[in-house]
């Protein structure tokens, strides 16, 4: 298969060094990485399995390059390449271009043991960072500080000196902002017997790790998945949230679809009552990037294999009062699964 790609995390997989001007065509066997010279001595001590083009127009020396091999066809997703990309690309090439939505991800969707014992890595230090930042909400109770400041500094915290970089833009919602399962921080304060819901993530290696811990704020704060809240409905929502998990988790095994994995969650929800406040998929694939597949979602057919990595992460929103979603990131086994 002759392929061509211009997405990082993509790039990275093939040849363990990616940047952002880019392009890297496979071909009979030969790999090549063509960069401008900003990168050029870097991609030259990383990469080992491709040949380096340095180039002053990255898409004219593509285009010339599979000229000289002579590739009749080449496989290209076409979220990859800006329309303005292609075109330069295509204008000169003709029809050689098969276009194949996703091939990358499909590529990486069941992870090596390798890949494997990095994601438990990102996932034990992202459960470390987890715990510093209870510890600064607790040290912060009463005194001003904003979601804005406090997303500031979890985001500071989670890095832990520039030791890792972040998964995403952490989500640090309270009350009734957490009614919004990707809100953004406002100036609201942090109080004393707030609730907050927390997503995040760190990348060790280039992979990610992803969890959501939804808890009262006090100075008993802690940050496990046994939460009692004092306020009735809050426990009742959480504990609803957190017994939809559990059912997910347990429904996940080799030879299931994830549809049935994201069914087991969400009719549980709605036999509480809450099917409509549940409105997102129950889970996604976790690697390289923060989204890949498989997809765990009402509408997708892809049967778990072992080696898949994927978060479950149900949820309850309820507008103008307040939101819970729980996550962790499972490995898929024969026969379950394991939390990592």
């Amino acid at each position: 298969m002759s392929f061509i790609l211009k997405d990082e995390n993509a790039v990275f997989y093939e040849c363990g060094y990616s940047c952002d001007n880019e392009i890297f065509i496979s071909h009979a066997e030969k790999n090549f990485f063509i960069t401008d010279a900003r990168y050029g001595i870097e991609a030259a001590e990383i990469i080992k399995n491709a040949e380096i083009i340095i180039s002053n127009d990255i898409n004219e020396s593509a285009k010339e390059l599979i000229k000289k091999l002579d590739i009749s066809r080449l496989e290209l997703n076409p979220h990859d390449f800006s329309l303005a990309d292609f075109k330069s690309l295509s204008d000169e090439l003709g029809g050689i271009f098969d276009f194949k939505p996703n091939f990358s991800q499909i590529k990486r969707m069941i992870k090596s043991k390798d890949e494997i014992e990095i994601l438990k890595t990102a996932a034990k230090h992202g459960a470390d960072g987890f715990k510093r930042v209870c510890e600064f909400v607790k040290s912060s109770l009463d005194k001003g500080v904003s979601e804005c400041e406090l997303n500031y500094e979890v985001a500071n915290i989670l890095k832990n000196k520039g030791e890792f970089g972040l998964s995403f833009e952490p989500i640090t919602a309270l009350n009734a902002n957490a009614a919004k399962a990707h809100a953004l921080p406002t100036k609201n304060t942090l109080k004393n017997g707030d609730l907050l819901l927390f997503d995040a993530g760190i990348k060790y290696r280039r992979y990610c790790s992803d969890r959501t811990r939804t808890f009262e704020v006090g100075t008993n704060s802690q940050v496990s998945k046994e939460q009692n809240f004092k306020n009735s409905k809050r426990d009742e929502i959480y504990h609803i949230v957190l017994e939809a998990q559990q059912m997910a988790i347990k429904a996940v095994r080799a030879g299931v679809r994830a549809c049935d994995i994201d069914k087991a969650a969400r009719d549980f929800i709605a036999k509480a009552g809450y099917g409509e406040a549940f409105f997102h998929s129950t889970g996604h694939g976790v690697g390289l990037d923060i989204h890949e597949l498989p997809r765990i979602s009402p509408k997708s057919e892809e049967i778990i294999k072992p080696g898949m990595v994927f978060s479950i992460e149900p949820g309850i929103y309820l507008q103008g009062e307040f939101g819970v979603r729980i996550e962790d990131v499972v490995v898929a086994t024969e026969n379950g699964c394991e939390i990592l």
